[in-house]
């Protein structure tokens, strides 16, 4: 690790990076970042590491680690951490909104098209073709974390035998249950640090609060907020995608999918389907899907206050947690937490295939998802390639005069 700890704020030694620059790096980032966390990864590290050498790569490298270990969008937070340590709080403020602000204006424009009472016949095509494709972009999403989880849960039968265990969990409640998933998700949590915590230190090392604690913390509230309606809904599912998931950006599928089509009816199961596409399709974070949630729900201003309430987190825990984010990677429970807890989030990634392949109403759909399986599970191509292929032969079948609506 390099001489400046990667949890520590800019020297005064340190180049000052001007705002502007800032502003106009991270607003580029949010503009071209199509295809999800890698690409924004790779296009932060070659800015920041590569062409202008703001930071030693061993300290994006523990940043981004560090990231990993967080509820909530990993890349937005790299985003917001590498900001912060080249030009402070001021820097992380402007780096992480320039980096949101153009993903997030383009989906709203997209979902005011898409979630049109009676959207333009072709645009119901793009909207039906992408929302055939997302079942199979789950499963492959799935499929991508499994390795390096099964090889974070250790080598013994034992071990690997809690991993199934987490791992049908997860399945299950997002198939079954999925706005009380972050419940299951947290149970597994902490009953990996029940079992990896030595008996006679049952208690946490004191040390700044992480995935561990915060959970367990939130479960009354879990519990108790699903039964609000209105605006404080909107902002509870903001909470859950920014706050409470674990995996990765596909894990927030089961946590609004029942209550933005079921409890709510805040929108079709079909509608639903396109707004995981877009998260897919759109430059930035891919959990701006729940803005065009807030946006089915409230307009552009429920879209406006569920992206709010999803980012803030990532802004306060780097903010207030960044300088602590070494002793975040070396917290045994932070680890063991993560080690229960990442299973059941790619369960609950795979399991939330089922609902969203059941909204399908179609036949020509289940052709549509069949090649966008092929596409993803078989020859291993690209999501972004895969969901507009599929929104192209939606269009296909418009023209065919095959049902879209």
């Amino acid at each position: 690790m390099s001489e400046q700890a990667a949890g520590a704020a800019p020297s005064p030694e340190a180049p000052r990076v001007p705002l502007s620059t800032i502003a106009r790096e991270w607003g580029r980032i949010g503009c071209i970042g199509f295809g999800g966390p890698p690409a924004h990864i790779a296009l932060l590290r070659k800015l920041c590491v590569e062409d202008r050498q703001w930071l030693p790569p061993e300290d994006f490298e523990d940043g981004l680690a560090a990231c990993n270990l967080l509820p909530g969008p990993a890349s937005t937070q790299l985003a917001i951490f590498c900001a912060w340590r080249i030009r402070g709080a001021v820097g992380a403020v402007l780096g992480g909104v320039c980096f949101i602000v153009p993903g997030l204006v383009i989906i709203l424009g997209l979902a005011a098209l898409f979630l049109s009472p009676r959207p333009v016949g072709w645009i119901a095509g793009v909207a039906a073709g992408a929302g055939a494709a997302v079942p199979a972009v789950a499963v492959a999403a799935a499929a991508g974390l499994t390795g390096a989880s099964w090889r974070r849960a250790g080598a013994s039968r034992p071990a690997h035998g809690r991993w199934i265990g987490y791992l049908a969990a997860g399945g299950a409640a997002a198939a079954t249950i999925g706005p009380w998933l972050v419940l299951v998700l947290a149970a597994c949590g902490l009953a990996e640090v029940a079992v990896r915590t030595p008996r006679g230190r049952r208690r946490p090392d004191p040390g700044p609060s992480g995935p561990s604690r915060l959970p367990a913390g939130l479960l009354p509230l879990a519990a108790a907020v699903p039964a609000a309606a209105g605006l404080l809904a909107v902002a509870w599912e903001g909470f859950k995608v920014g706050a409470l998931s674990y995996g990765g950006g596909f894990v927030i599928i089961p946590l609004m999918q029942r209550d933005a089509v079921h409890t709510y009816h805040w929108m079709t199961a079909g509608q639903f389907l396109s707004a995981v596409a877009l998260g897919q399709v759109t430059p930035g974070p891919v959990v701006q899907t729940v803005a065009v949630v807030g946006y089915a729900a409230a307009g552009v201003g429920g879209g406006l206050l569920a992206a709010l309430v999803a980012f803030s987190p990532s802004f306060l825990f780097v903010l207030a947690g960044g300088r602590y984010f070494d002793r975040l990677r070396a917290s045994a429970a932070v680890q063991a937490f993560l080690t229960g807890a990442g299973p059941a989030a790619i369960g609950a990634i795979a399991g939330a295939a089922i609902p969203l392949a059941l909204a399908l109403v179609h036949l020509w759909q289940l052709g549509v998802l069949a090649l966008a399986a092929a596409w993803l599970l078989g020859v291993r191509r690209g999501v972004v390639t895969a969901i507009v292929g599929a929104a192209g032969l939606g269009v296909l079948a418009f023209l065919a005069g095959a049902p879209v609506g």
